[in-house]
C-alpha cells in the first residue's frame, strides 16, 4: 500500500475499512456511525466525477444525499474539525482535494 507525500492513500482500491479506522486514529478522529455513513458518500462523490470534492462541493453533495441537517459545513466541522473535506477525503482512501491549502 502506497501513500503521497500528504499522507493520501495512492491507489483507493487498496482502502479498507480498517485502513479507514487507522487513518482517522491518525487524523485524532474516533469514527462513529455519523463518519460511516459519510465515507461511502465522498467515495461516491469521487467515482462518479474523479476528484474529491473540496468544501462547498462536499457540503453540497452531502446535502443532496442526505439532507440539509448532515449537508452542512457546521456539522462536517463536529466530525472532521481540522478540515472536513481534506480529512473526510484521507480516511476515505480518496486523494487529496485539488483547492484544499
Amino acid at each position: 500500500m502506497q501513500f503521497d507525500a500528504d499522507g493520501y492513500l495512492a491507489d483507493l482500491g487498496d482502502w479498507t475499512p480498517a485502513l479507514a479506522e487507522s487513518l482517522a486514529r491518525e487524523e485524532s478522529i474516533e469514527l462513529t456511525p455519523e463518519h460511516w455513513q459519510l465515507i461511502p458518500l465522498v467515495q461516491a462523490y469521487f467515482t462518479r466525477f474523479e476528484h474529491a470534492p473540496h468544501m462547498r462541493p462536499l457540503v453540497n453533495w452531502i446535502k443532496q444525499q442526505l439532507g440539509p441537517d448532515v449537508g452542512n459545513s457546521i456539522y462536517l466541522h463536529q466530525l472532521f474539525p481540522i478540515s472536513p473535506a481534506k480529512q473526510l477525503a484521507r480516511i476515505a482512501g480518496l486523494p487529496k482535494p485539488a483547492k484544499c491549502l
